[in-house]
């Protein structure tokens, strides 16, 4: 048996304690925490935050301990029992790591729990203790409970390492809410200063709780699910669990009331919470079977992380709509704003899919302000093929078939059985759904090449209209007009003029010489402001104008070519209704 003991025992310094107890150690005893969490694939280094590790054995004499490497530690003693006791430093505001001050806790458990060599196969438990300063606080958590009461500080268990770190846990006082859904219960925590509607809230995520339960099959693959929420004011993410889910969020992205329309604010978070929980299915139980189990202590590589969440991130929109939480405009305004964001890249033209995937650990996770002109999401493109797919299913089989078919087959032949998919696995279920052999669709995978999207959207009623940006901050959708002319870099207002975020490669931007941080201060003369592209539209084609900017301390100058803006805004525009039906009824 291994077990923990954790408190907040300092939260003002955001410190936990743990304390463990090893039974039977061997006489050379590894311990290890993970470098990564599944779900984010990016080697953090958790034991970064590890403070004072001591140990010792059964009647409390210490024994030494040697580090092996910046996240592994060797114990040689020859003892019945081992005890350890270290700190965390939990001051990472994400929903990765762990985070503790005076208003809440919040932890993953693979940044706080020590992993024993050739022991994370045994049963493990944590209790869960109170701060001694504070008062009122509660605990949210799926981790199976041994002792206490719901929501009650206590004992829980774990049947190996695996599960204890797949639980998050939330601390404080949180607003709660409960649901069912399809015969589960889901609960609902609110961490932080909201004005919530939580009836409301509650009632639109039974919807899409039982869209996507129905889409797979009852039962749900838990016996109960936890949305624990940290609000603040801007946020956004989300990182899936077995059986929850650990997201952020900002304060106007909650509903006020129970008839207040599905705003852009309300409608973002609804996804996220719609895209997480599908990972309850597709890629927590349907996963590679490079994840089978995971190996945490170094990067995993895997070509299909676009199935995973690329297919998810196609679902989380598509469910918000088949819910009835949004309507059809709404989704299709959505589904303009992925094409979006995957145009306005010129790094799509050069890494595909499959590339994306494999290197997230180096390139997704790790982006620069380059990023644009280098590499393409596996979430957006990933999710632009997913569509490419189902809109070929339905049409081959005029619409007896569509996604959630596959959905059904991967999670009967994968995710009932817990045997990973291997990377041509998709393909071979596809082409039994087709009927004949997918390898054409499926290269599009190995391309750095944008999808045939347009001619087959136009076959379901909808015309794909690629158009210019209409402003700085047209996220794509609605049926307008761009501007004229173009800048080719995004910015952001600051007092003296505007920061360069990024500069897509080509373009006038680039032509100018403006990079990444520079600060434009002047253009043709005049101090350049928020509203920049639209003062571009003064001077006609085929003109110049001279800019001026700081890069650092140093002032630099630069002609910008007026030319037209580049096409890379997409709007979904519905041109035949009775299509449009047959598709999204």
């Amino acid at each position: 048996m291994i077990s923990y003991q954790i408190t907040a025992v300092d939260p003002v310094a955001h410190l936990f304690e743990v304390s463990m107890r090893v039974d039977a150690p061997a006489k050379q005893q590894e311990f290890w925490l993970p470098a990564w969490l599944p779900g984010s694939y990016m080697i953090r280094d958790f034991a970064k935050n590890i403070i004072g590790l001591r140990a010792s054995d059964e009647i409390n004499r210490p024994v030494p301990i040697q580090q092996l490497d910046k996240q592994r530690w060797l114990i040689e003693a020859d003892a019945d029992v081992l005890h350890l006791r270290y700190q965390i430093y939990a001051w990472d505001l994400s929903v990765r790591t762990a985070h503790l001050d005076q208003t809440h806790g919040f932890f993953n458990g693979s940044s706080v729990f020590l992993a024993v060599r050739g022991k994370e196969q045994q049963p493990h438990e944590v209790e869960i203790l109170p701060p001694t300063q504070l008062q009122g606080w509660q605990v949210a958590t799926t981790l199976p409970r041994i002792k206490g009461d719901d929501f009650a500080f206590g004992r829980f268990r774990a049947a190996d390492y695996d599960e204890l770190i797949d639980h998050p846990v939330e601390m404080g006082t949180f607003t709660l809410g409960s649901f069912d859904a399809c015969g589960v219960r889901h609960d609902v925590v609110l961490t932080g200063r909201h004005h919530c509607c939580m009836p409301r809230l509650l009632n639109d995520l039974t919807a899409i709780c039982e869209s996507q339960i129905k889409l797979f099959g009852a039962p749900a693959p838990f016996e109960r699910y936890l949305f624990m929420t940290q609000v603040l004011k801007s946020g956004f993410g989300g990182l899936e669990h077995r059986a929850s889910t650990a997201l952020h969020c900002s304060r106007n992205e909650l509903p006020k009331s129970l008839d207040a329309p599905v705003d852009k604010d309300y409608r973002s978070y609804l996804t996220l919470c719609s895209h997480e929980y599908f990972h309850s299915w597709n890629v927590k139980r349907i996963k590679p079977a490079a994840f089978t189990p995971y190996q945490l202590e170094s990067e995993t590589y895997t070509p299909q992380l676009w199935a995973y969440e690329g297919i998810t991130s196609y679902y989380d929109d598509f469910m918000t709509y088949r819910s009835g939480r949004v309507d059809r405009e709404s989704y299709l305004e959505l589904l303009s704003q992925t094409f979006t964001r995957v145009y306005r890249g010129a790094g799509r033209l050069q890494q595909s899919l499959s590339e994306s995937s494999f290197n997230a650990w180096t390139k997704f996770y790790k982006q620069d302000e380059n990023a644009g002109n280098a590499i393409v999401s596996y979430y957006t493109k990933g999710g632009l093929f997913a569509l490419y797919l189902d809109l070929t299913l339905r049409l081959e089989s005029h619409g007896e078939k569509n996604l959630d078919d596959l959905m059904r087959l991967l999670w009967q032949r994968y995710g009932l059985t817990a045997i990973g998919t291997d990377d041509d696995s998709h393909q071979q279920l596809y082409s039994e759904l087709l009927g004949r052999d997918a390898s054409a669709e499926f290269a599009w995978i190995d391309k750095a090449a944008d999808l045939p999207l347009a001619e087959l959207l136009a076959k379901f009623g909808v015309e794909l209209k690629l158009r210019a940006s209409s402003s700085n901050t047209d996220q794509g959708g609605g049926d307008v007009e761009g501007l004229a002319n173009g800048f080719g870099a995004k910015y952001k207002a600051e007092g003296l003029g505007i920061r360069i975020v990024s500069v897509a490669n080509g373009s006038p931007a680039h032509r100018a010489g403006l990079s990444a941080k520079d600060l434009l201060i002047a253009a043709d003369g005049l101090q350049a402001g928020g509203q920049f592209e639209q003062f571009l539209q003064l001077y006609p084609q085929g003109s110049s104008i001279k800019l001026h900017w700081f890069r650092d301390d140093v002032l630099m100058s630069g002609e910008l070519p007026i030319e037209a803006a580049a096409p890379d805004t997409v709007s979904l525009v519905v041109r035949d209704e009775q299509l449009v039906n047959a598709w999204l009824a």
